[in-house]
């Protein structure tokens, strides 16, 4: 199972689950245990927590990418843009000498 398929399976439950609570509190609200209120009240610190949750897995998940790509030695973006502008500075500096009264053979 791949870090995706973990992520997938992660919002799909958080889907079904918040489903799930919203059923079990409407039917709080039928039954009068729950005010209308008191059940947005509860909706919202619920979706609260799973936001939090959700922010805090994605966190994880990122973090877990970066420390494989990091063992894996593959360069990241910004070390592409690094060599880039060295290799920028390089062609400029190259230019200048070439172009500069160069020697004639």
């Amino acid at each position: 199972m791949t870090i995706f398929d973990v992520a997938r399976n992660a919002v799909l439950a958080g889907f079904g689950m918040q489903e799930k609570v919203r059923e079990f509190v409407d039917e709080l609200v039928k039954k009068g245990e729950l005010s209308e209120s008191q059940a947005a009240k509860l909706m919202k610190e619920w979706a609260d927590k799973a936001d939090k949750g959700s922010s805090e897995l994605c966190k994880t998940i990122s973090d877990t990418i970066s420390t494989t790509l990091d063992k894996m030695k593959i360069p990241s973006k910004d070390d592409f843009d690094k060599m880039n502008q060295k290799i920028d500075e390089i062609s400029a500096r190259l230019k200048k000498l070439e172009g500069g009264g160069g020697c004639s053979q």
